[in-house]
């Protein structure tokens, strides 16, 4: 396919990238290419993330950039890619940064009911995506060193999100919310942002199944898989009836500006597609989706200009209230406008490594697949 084209040229760029502090956008793409070198086995994958733990975490487990103080979730999510280096290395300092980061998550305030802030800076506010920055990082930490001791914590902040961001008439979750209701995007009733931002609940449904496929929980389980099939079961309705692709605004397809981004799409797609492999949801139906989804990004969103492939269609970025709390910044109220606003960029971050993901399980389901065939037509000789 022509994404395998796409991401070995993405990666050798990659590995000369040299960010001077550590940050998400590079952890998701060293998730993707983690799960890429686990469908395929290709060196290229495994090299860009042996080249960023060397670069990255020194032989103390101090991760540049990673500044605890901050009590920033998003700051967090990259340390997931620290569990497949101490596997893979058996380097003590990997090891030290895992423990290093859940110290900082141990000190990270939280909201009245128990969740985590998104950030310092944000007090009192529960974004989608900080489920997806720390709850896989937290959920394995705890299956690895603490006997699984708070899964309990995680599924109550789940319940608690479903409980204050899910719409119960359109079936779709708001990207943040404000329990306190001082912030000026937030509703001085529910406390929730306005809209339904596609990369939001992309972040939530990835965190999902993520969880999902690391707990060995029955209950854990239950909860996930259950809160999974209903947040698929919501958002699928609202995809274009062409190419199975969805809004940056969800549902608001008719409105001037609207477009089919490609990050979200690409994180419904992961999770449709990892859902159906692990059997919480239905394997024929939804690998279709998933399947049908995938192809689109490829045909619609990849585009070959100067010799070389182009990703498009990517959101830069999203939030809520100033970005990193400096005044004078765009205030970013969270309406259909705001979101439509933002700069759509090629080869974003968010977009390669969403679609990175989302082709890892494309190739791991068609694999489970051939092994299903292959053993129904043994059982027959």
């Amino acid at each position: 396919m022509v994404f395998e084209v796409y991401f070995s040229d993405y990666l050798k760029k990659f590995n000369e990238m040299k960010p001077e502090r550590w940050n998400y956008h590079l952890g998701c793409v060293l998730m993707g290419a983690e799960y890429l070198y686990q469908a395929t086995g290709k060196k290229r994958y495994l090299d860009a993330i042996l080249n960023f733990g060397k670069d990255y975490v020194d032989k103390d487990g101090v991760i540049k950039g990673f500044r605890a103080e901050e009590h920033n979730v998003d700051l967090m999510a990259s340390g997931r890619i620290l569990y497949f280096l101490y596997d893979y290395t058996e380097e003590e300092r990997y090891l030290k940064g895992i423990h290093y980061i859940m110290e900082a998550l141990k000190a990270q305030p939280r909201t009245g009911f128990g969740n985590f802030w998104h950030k310092e800076i944000y007090p009192g506010q529960v974004w989608l995506d900080g489920l997806y920055m720390v709850q896989p990082f937290y959920m394995e930490y705890e299956k690895r060193f603490n006997h699984k001791s708070n899964y309990q914590d995680t599924l109550n902040q789940f319940k608690n999100v479903k409980k204050y961001l899910y719409d119960q008439e359109k079936h779709l979750y708001y990207h943040g919310y404000d329990e306190r209701r001082a912030m000026y995007w937030a509703d001085k009733e529910t406390g929730r942002s306005p809209s339904f931002w596609l990369r939001a609940m992309g972040w939530y449904v990835m965190a999902l199944c993520d969880c999902y496929e690391i707990s060995d929980d029955f209950e854990a389980r239950v909860v996930l898989g259950t809160l999974l099939k209903e947040a698929m079961e919501g958002i699928l309705p609202y995809a274009d009836k062409d190419t199975g692709l969805f809004y940056q605004v969800v549902d608001h397809q008719d409105m001037a500006g609207n477009y089919l981004e490609t990050s979200g799409s690409a994180m419904v797609a992961y999770a449709v597609l990892k859902g159906s492999r692990l059997g919480v949801l239905d394997r024929e139906k939804y690998f279709a989706i998933g399947e049908h989804i995938l192809a689109a990004l490829e045909a619609e969103k990849i585009e070959a200009r100067d010799g070389r492939f182009y990703l498009t269609g990517t959101c830069a970025s999203g939030g809520l209230g100033l970005k990193d709390g400096i005044p004078g910044q765009e205030e970013r109220d969270g309406s259909p406008e705001y979101y439509l606003g933002e700069a759509v960029k090629d080869d974003n971050a968010h977009g390669v490594a969403a679609c990175m993901m989302a082709y890892s399980e494309w190739l791991k389901g068609v694999t489970a697949r051939r092994r299903l065939q292959y053993d129904k037509a043994a059982a027959f000789l």
